[in-house]
């Protein structure tokens, strides 16, 4: 797309010497301009930079500045000037505009160095909004939050409530069932869209840095401290604070989290300085803050400041056929992002996908499809593509009360996915009668994968 220059001269041998410097350049498209009227009536063509003649004869440059800048403020004018008074060009660029030349023997090398510098910053600048866009797109609650399940639209229902205003979030539910993708919704989807959104995990931080990373530092605070430095509380100015696993936060750091989320500021370590705060709280955790308040390991002041508008995210077993939607969804943008061709699922992939509990949640079944399209034909995804990690089967065993007959069938559909639906080989090692398990298969209490 060529870059679009007009020329603003009256004097047509200078214009016209000007035109032909800058079409040596096959991608600027100039356009000659002898006087301030004239580009007052085609400014509605938005040129990409205007070089003007400050010494125009029906209009004087200050004049015709400033009511280039009322109609657009971002239009680049670059001066172009026979005065050398340092004062009128100082006064020209607090106007507004982007660079002052003087006429000479190197105007034309300075004018293309201008134009050059003005036309990277304008490429910088649109790459930028088509990546906000893009971050705003890939982060619009709607596209977000997959599913059609009563539970995921009640999640739905609620990001859409906080987005409308900056109440405090506190995002509850098991590992991997996305609490940072539902905190990232509400931001994009909010106000702050534009502003930064600070992820913090507390169990990642060690105990001795943590109070440095959220307050920050001032040159010479403590050893080592070489330079002024933002902490996380100040690098979410204006935008959003996420704290992930909030309930590993370390107990004397708690009350000075509290006071900064209740007074809205903050000093430096080794500063003076009072700095104010503006951000959103969101906060989340797989453990019930409820529990670790009763058990001392969390103060109760810090749970009401934090708990705000409570929304509890799903496990994904308990979302029916968001499992498939969700599927589907993972192997074409697996798909797309490695330029392979649309793979489909199979009724066995979708019978075997729907069978699984998910102890990981919607984390473990993205991970679990792509295996699956590696291991595929490159066209369908079929069941024996598919491969279950348990990392503790004892352990998710246990997790809920159950009948002796239910740890029964779990017990022996655990084995039987370890020795490839082997009933006489399962039969054997656990010491029962294959046809008790064939029964069990019949009656549908155990689905063979």
């Amino acid at each position: 797309m060529p870059f679009r220059i007009f020329v603003v001269e009256d004097d047509a041998w200078y214009g016209e010497f000007l035109r032909y410097q800058l079409t040596l350049n096959p991608d600027y498209e100039v356009e000659l301009i002898t006087s301030g009227k004239q580009l007052l009536a085609q400014l509605h063509l938005n040129p990409d930079v205007i070089c003007l003649d400050f010494s125009l004869p029906d209009m004087g440059g200050s004049q015709l500045l400033d009511r280039i800048i009322s109609y657009n403020s971002e239009l680049p004018v670059v001066i172009i000037s026979g005065q050398e008074d340092i004062s009128v060009a100082v006064n020209l660029l607090k106007s507004g505009a982007r660079d002052y030349i003087v006429k000479g023997d190197n105007t034309r090398d300075l004018l293309w160095n201008s134009l050059l510098r003005i036309r990277e910053n304008a490429a910088l600048k649109k790459e930028v909004e088509v990546l906000k866009e893009q971050l705003e797109e890939k982060f619009s609650f709607q596209k977000s939050l997959i599913g059609q399940s009563s539970a995921i639209q009640r999640v739905a229902s609620l990001v859409e409530k906080a987005a409308r205003t900056d109440i405090n979030v506190s995002v509850t539910g098991e590992t991997g069932t996305g609490k940072e993708l539902v905190a990232k919704a509400i931001h994009f989807s909010s106000r702050r869209s534009k502003m930064p959104f600070i992820a913090v995990n507390m169990a990642a931080i060690p105990k001795d840095l943590v109070e440095s990373e959220f307050f920050g530092y001032e040159k010479g605070a403590f050893t080592g401290a070489a330079s002024n430095k933002k902490g996380r509380f100040e690098e979410a100015q204006g935008g959003t604070l996420f704290l992930d696993e909030v309930s590993e936060m370390d107990i004397g750091l708690q009350s000075k989290i509290l006071r900064v989320l209740q007074e809205r500021e903050l000093v430096r370590l080794g500063g003076n300085k009072l700095i104010r705060l503006d951000f959103r709280l969101i906060s989340a955790t797989q453990k019930n803050l409820q529990e670790e308040v009763k058990a001392g390991r969390f103060r109760e002041d810090l749970y009401f400041r934090l708990i705000g508008l409570p929304l509890e995210m799903p496990a994904l077993r308990t979302r029916g056929n968001d499992i498939l939607l969700l599927a589907r969804h993972f192997c074409d943008s697996f798909t797309q992002a490695n330029k392979m061709r649309h793979i489909d699922i199979a009724e066995d992939a979708r019978l075997k996908l729907l069978s699984h509990p998910y102890p990981g949640n919607v984390r473990e079944l993205r991970a679990v499809v792509e295996l699956a399209i590696v291991m595929s034909d490159g066209k369908t995804i079929h069941a024996e593509d598919i491969s279950f990690m348990t990392l503790n089967p004892a352990r998710n065993l246990m997790e809920k009360e159950k009948t002796l007959r239910e740890y029964t069938c779990e017990i022996i559909s655990f084995y039987l996915q370890r020795h490839h639906n082997n009933v006489v080989e399962v039969a054997r090692k656990l010491g029962i009668g294959k046809s008790s398990i064939y029964q069990m298969i019949k009656d549908g209490e155990i689905v063979l994968q």
